[in-house]
């Protein structure tokens, strides 16, 4: 038998202190890239660890028990990402997430909640505070979020068979422990509420239909991803994709749909409502349709590396500013230096060119930077 070998290099150090410009400039709330894409959404990275071994972002063939991860020395502290958090809503930012690894496994979150709650945007109102959860840890912790003013989570269901959900998280986590850290979540508070479900062909494509008519009518919105090309470790394949065409298809043939306009500019989720009334659903569809061309959202890594792209295969680093005594100018001006020369736009030139495919670039893990 031939070994299962995923080629993974280590892409956490791969990366550039950021120059510091000899002209120093006040944030003015409206940077741009070289596409006019505006900074919006700040993702922040708590954790590389996880509870699950999901196969398509933490494989155990990949993160084992010899994995070494993060050192807590190199993560950022709570402090230091309040800080970068400042700097980033005053370029603009009015949106933060909060993912991993899985976040709640991060020692003290809702402090960290408490800190980012408290900064407000340009306009004055408060941010929109929201995280990315895979639902283990929610039932208990979910008042505790509210009440640190978290405003809402998305929570990662791939599956409502037992057997197809313990396949895919690979530590055979129960479905009825992700469902009732949903009630938990809505019953305090915490929405609204998305469900995210990443589809595999040949793993849980069979799901579909049943995850809509689960969540239809129900106060939680359900979001099909297609399996993304993110790293290298999931050792992704064009044919494991199933289209979100696809996927629209199938519901709509057991419950019919029709497409509805985005929320706001820059959103990545296409928008279907049920025609009975019956609530949402949305189409995440980063391979077959490329949303880089309003793409607003900027990566940082749990231990400081600014990513301006999902797909990319290097970081900025802004601990390095930090750590040496840089003040918030310096960095503030860095960071707009960077956003200004941004080019990323991995997804559009995949669709455009998909014979590149074969040949893929080294990226970033998802686990890392978060998704």
């Amino acid at each position: 038998m031939t070994e299962k070998v995923i080629p993974l290099a280590d892409h956490r150090y791969l990366q550039t202190v950021p120059a510091i410009p000899v002209t120093l400039e006040a944030p003015t709330g409206l940077l741009g890239d070289t596409l006019g894409r505006p900074l919006h959404d700040l993702r922040i990275s708590v954790t590389d660890r996880c509870n699950f071994r999901c196969v398509y972002c933490m494989p155990k063939e990949v993160f084992d028990k010899d994995y070494a991860f993060l050192p807590q020395t190199s993560l950022l502290s709570f402090e230091e990402i309040t800080r970068i958090a400042r700097l980033f809503v005053a370029h603009g930012v009015e949106k933060i997430r909060l993912t991993g690894g899985e976040p709640l496994l991060r020692k003290h979150i809702e402090k960290l909640i408490e800190m980012l709650a408290s900064i407000t945007t340009q306009s004055g109102k408060p941010l929109d505070l929201t995280l990315t959860t895979n639902g283990s840890l929610l039932a208990r912790k979910a008042q505790s979020l509210k009440d640190a003013g978290l405003k809402r989570v998305t929570v990662s269901l791939d599956a409502l068979d037992e057997s197809i959900f313990q396949r895919m998280n690979d530590v055979d986590f129960p479905v009825s422990d992700v469902l009732e850290g949903l009630d938990a979540a809505h019953a305090v508070g915490l929405g609204p509420i998305k469900v995210n479900m990443v589809v595999k062909a040949g793993m849980n494509d069979g799901q579909i239909v049943p995850m809509a008519r689960h969540f239809k009518g129900s106060p939680f919105i359900l979001r099909f991803i297609e399996y993304m090309d993110v790293g290298a470790s999931n050792g992704w394949k064009m044919d494991e994709v199933i289209s979100s065409a696809e996927v629209v298809r199938q519901i709509d043939e057991a419950m019919p749909l029709e497409a509805i306009a985005a929320n706001y500019t820059g959103e990545t989720a296409q928008r279907w409502r049920y025609r009975d009334g019956g609530g949402e659903v949305g189409m995440i569809s980063s391979v077959t349709h490329a949303f880089c061309g309003d793409c607003s959202r900027a990566r940082l890594s749990t231990e400081g590396k600014l990513y301006t792209c999902l797909f990319a295969t290097s970081g900025h680093d802004l601990r390095a500013l930090m750590r040496a005594g840089r003040t918030d100018a310096e960095i503030s001006t860095a960071v707009a230096h960077l956003w200004r020369a941004r080019t990323d736009r991995y997804s559009e030139l995949r669709s455009i060119n998909t014979d590149g495919l074969s040949q893929p670039r080294p990226k970033v893990e998802m686990s890392y930077i978060g998704g």
